[in-house]
This record gives C-alpha cells, structure tokens and sequence, in this order.
C-alpha cells in the first residue's frame, strides 16, 4: 500500500515508529552480509476492520494497525510469528496489502483440541533475501520408553528451513502454554528442549541433509531468567540466549515479562555474529492517544525481538589466505 495514501494519523505513528526502530539500532539489511531473523507474538493475529479509524464496536485491529505492523516487519528478514488465528485474514492481508509481492509466508495448521486456542504458527520472509530449504513440519513427540503415547504440545511448534546467501538455518517456532500457574509450563518448556537437543540437534550433526543451525524461537511465557525454574528449563539442554536480549523484557507495564526468547546451542552453531540483538518497544510511539492496554488489542501486547547473523565469510577467508587470526581485532593490520 502507498503511503501516500495513508491518513495523517497513520502517517504520524509511522515517523514516531520509524525514530523509535532507527533508535533501536537494527541494523541496515545488506545483501551478501547479514540476514534479520525476528520472533512476534501479534496478539490475536485474526481478523481485520477494513477502516482507517476506530470500530464504533469493541476494539479491534484496524488498517492502521496493519500499516503500524507493516513497517515494523518489514525492517526484518524473517519474522516468526506466534497467535495467527484460524482465520487468516489478517496475515493474507499484511502481504498483500501492505508489504508486497516480494513477502511470502509459511503457515502451520490449527493445533486440534481446545488447548490449542485455535492457533497457528507462521513465517514471513522476504523473497529477495531467503529462501525456503524445503525442510517444514510440525513438531510431535515420540512415545514414551513404555511405549505409551506422550502428551503432545497444547500448540506444535513449527520448524522451517531457510537458506540466506550461502548460509543455511532452520528456524523452530513455538507459543508454550499460558495458564495461570507458571510451573505447569515446565514440562512442554523441557520437552521442548529435550526434543530439539536429541533429535533435531543430534540428526543434524550426523546427517548433511540437515541443517546443522537451529534457532529456537517464539513465546514461551517464562516470566523472569534469573533464578527461574521456567527458564532453567529451556536451557538445560544447552540452548543460549545472547548477551544482548538476555535481560530484555518483551511486554510493557510494571509487570513486564521476559516471555519471548531466541537461542541455538551455541557449540555446533556455524551462522557469525556480532551480537547484535534487541527488542522494540513501541510503546506510545503508536496510537497514543490511547492507554497501552487499548493499543494492545490493535497492534500487540507483545514487543518483537530479534537478532542479526552474518552471511558475508571473506574477512575469514582473507585471513586463512594470509595465515592471520580473523578474530583479532585488525587481523590485516601488517597488510600495507
């Protein structure tokens, strides 16, 4: 969609947004150089009320929230998306309507039962940056050792291939249970971890056909990091959170919780980095006029989160050619 095109209150909360993203220091996307994965649990990520204002009913996302999600996703290469409804209006609706044809997305069925919530999990990407490997599927727990079936997910998580320049990585999705007791999360969180360590880490590491980087990613409703038993569960199998969003929170309010996270298991993980990563907090940078708990319903009550890889390798190769470290610092400093 033009933006030309766009009210001036729209207009407003985009140049608001867009200083609140460059303030965020995302990095530029830069082709053969780096690849932008994010996680976003839009909330209720459903239907649409096809107005630039307000629905005179009960709150609900309107085309200015649209435009608002537009801006913040395309800023990325990838976005993993958690809460996409059964009704998939409003996704559809984002790629054609606001982002383009250069947007494609991948999109899990609906988890079966009433503890899925009627969910999806989904990717959107951009076509000129990645491809889909061919590697999809939904996560299911083998049986027991007893052989008795185990209890799957509330909602499957999702697995997808990408490939970005010559670099390849699979990206596991998943939303953990809610439920007003904490503890009850722990088990799917450790199963969860269980599962990515011993199969999808393991099969990659004996079979070329995989791909041997895993990034874990989504909601997985742990409160707090430090000290918490939900977050030692996620990563007692060895996935690691960088440095750099390990202590971000990802919802807004006194409250704030830390419930979105990214990691890999860092000892077979081949994709560089510098360590660039955040969140954005759009908080009163978009529909300000109303209270955080009414944007919410609009735009999410959940902030993306999001970490840089590097595609370029010619400083490493520069360096095995010259028989130089390519961590040092200025490893070509005797080059005159």
């Amino acid at each position: 969609m033009d933006h030309s095109a766009y009210p001036r209150v729209v207009v407003e909360d985009i140049v608001r947004l867009r200083r609140r993203l460059d303030d965020g220091q995302i990095p530029p996307r830069r082709t053969d150089h780096n690849v932008l994965v994010a996680t976003w649990n839009i909330q209720n990520f459903s239907d649409v009320h096809l107005d630039w204002t307000e629905n005179a009913g009960s709150p609900k996302r309107n085309l200015r929230a649209m435009a608002i999600i537009a801006e913040v996703v395309r800023r990325f290469d990838i976005v993993a998306i958690q809460e996409v409804k059964r009704n998939t209006r409003a996704i559809r609706m984002l790629l054609d309507e606001f982002l383009g044809e250069h947007w494609g997305v991948l999109m899990s069925d609906v988890t079966a039962g009433d503890k899925g919530n009627s969910e999806r999990l989904g990717y959107i990407y951009d076509r000129r940056r990645v491809t889909p490997s061919g590697l999809a599927g939904e996560i299911v727990l083998p049986p027991a050792p007893a052989g008795d079936p185990m209890e799957q997910f509330d909602r499957t998580p999702y697995i997808v291939g990408f490939h970005a320049a010559n670099e390849r990585f699979a990206l596991l999705t998943a939303h953990i249970r809610y439920g007003s007791v904490p503890a009850d999360r722990i088990a799917e969180l450790r199963n969860l971890a269980v599962y990515t360590a011993s199969e999808i880490r393991d099969r990659a590491q004996t079979d070329p056909a995989e791909e041997v980087n895993l990034i874990v990613l989504g909601d997985f409703n742990i409160d707090k990091r430090s000290g918490n038993p939900l977050f030692d569960a996620f990563v007692e199998t060895g996935l690691w959170v960088p440095e750099a969003i390990r202590e971000k929170k990802t919802t807004y309010g006194s409250e704030a919780k830390h419930y979105d996270q990214i990691a890999w298991f860092r000892d077979d993980f081949t994709l560089l980095s510098e360590g660039r990563a955040g969140v954005i907090d759009f908080t009163h940078a978009v529909f300000p006029e109303m209270a955080l708990r009414a944007m919410a319903y609009r735009v999410s009550d959940h902030f993306p989160l999001w970490v840089e890889f590097l595609t370029d390798r010619s400083v490493e190769a520069m360096a095995r050619t010259l028989g130089v470290d390519p961590a040092d610092p200025d490893p070509f400093a005797d080059i005159t």
